[in-house]
């Protein structure tokens, strides 16, 4: 038979009660007791039974993860700093992706209810609030990522694009650019909308209107593609601001195949700061967002609404900065000629 909570109890020397509080990491104890408790389970080779621990205390111990391309490198450090918190506090997660797709994401909404979980992260864009409205109905509590104000059992994260996106535009002024182009992500993203808006605007704002405002696709092909139609323009543009480092690398493979050198032809900015973006050739200047804070605030906000008596949600805010490499450089005129700075 395998050992039980009592059995680790009684060999610590303690209550079960104070076992469940060590194991749970909901009071803090004495050092002491706490290694009394645990070199108990190694031990007994103890193993929490959380199906048990559901039937005695009627509460799942189950967090949900909602993400929209498990290939794509933005949601790994998400995932990771969801997962450090939520088994910080003695939890499980349950991960869902909905590969963009409807009829697959109807089934994630159906898994989540299923499985009981005490609350769920939907960190893509492209889920909107009414698909979720099932969850809070069954008092699932949610936190999203920039829907809107928050509200019972809904919480939001508010990640400050507007930020980094003006610090990139006022480094790329200053090196000399006045011809922009932007080559945002798909238009049923509400966050590559968010992008797309606050990049158009600020570029109006010193000046520096866009030839172009495309979209496209969070892959790196996609991006790929947009190149053909910047490079066949007749104002051809001397930065292109991309809604993605995906998207951004998938610019700078094409303008390299097309014999464009970046970044002495054109400069090129993406957005995240995934992992792969310091590798990329040449490295990119990108607009960090902190995934791994984003991963944990979004636990945070979850745990802290369904503690409490009214599962009110809050608003959390995440900035963003830009991260300076070698895929941006003075402007030239086209010919190899830099750009005056002081040129309107």
């Amino acid at each position: 038979m395998s050992p039980t909570i009592r059995d680790v109890a009684n060999l610590a020397g303690v209550s079960p009660s104070t076992v469940c509080r060590v194991l749970n990491k909901t009071h803090c104890m004495r050092p002491e007791t706490e290694r009394r408790i645990m070199d108990a389970v190694r031990k007994l080779d103890y193993h929490r039974n959380i199906h048990a621990r559901r039937l005695a205390t009627g509460q799942s111990n189950l967090f949900g993860l909602v993400i929209s391309d498990i290939e794509n490198p933005f949601f790994g450090q998400v995932i990771r700093g969801f997962q450090a918190e939520a088994w910080s506090r003695g939890f499980d997660i349950l991960l869902c992706n909905t590969d963009y797709d409807l009829q697959q994401t109807d089934a994630v909404m159906r898994k989540l209810i299923e499985s009981g979980v005490r609350g769920a992260a939907v960190m893509t864009s492209s889920i909107a609030k009414s698909i979720t409205s099932e969850l809070t109905a069954s008092g699932i509590g949610l936190v999203f990522c920039n829907l809107g104000p928050p509200e019972t059992l809904v919480a939001n994260i508010v990640i400050d694009y507007q930020l980094g996106i003006k610090g990139a535009i006022e480094h790329l002024v200053g090196l000399g650019h006045r011809r922009a182009a932007v080559i945002a992500g798909p238009l049923e993203n509400r966050t590559a909308v968010a992008i797309q808006s606050a990049l158009v605007v600020g570029l109006k704002g010193v000046g520096l209107t866009p030839s172009l405002v495309m979209n496209s696709d969070y892959r790196v092909d996609a991006g790929a593609s947009a190149v053909g139609s910047i490079l066949a323009h007749r104002d051809r543009p001397t930065v292109i601001f991309c809604g993605s480092d995906l998207i951004a690398m998938g610019a700078m493979n094409a303008l390299e195949e097309s014999g464009v050198k970046v970044p002495e032809d054109i400069s090129v900015v993406g957005v995240n700061d995934i992992s792969f973006a310091f590798l990329a050739r040449p490295p990119l200047t990108t607009i960090r967002v902190p995934r791994h804070k984003l991963g944990a605030i979004a636990f945070h906000a979850l745990d802290r609404m369904m503690n409490m008596k009214r599962k009110k949600g809050a608003e959390y805010y995440v900035e963003t900065e830009l991260v300076v490499r070698r895929s941006t450089a003075p402007a030239t005129d086209g010919h190899g000629y830099v750009t005056p700075i002081n040129n309107p």
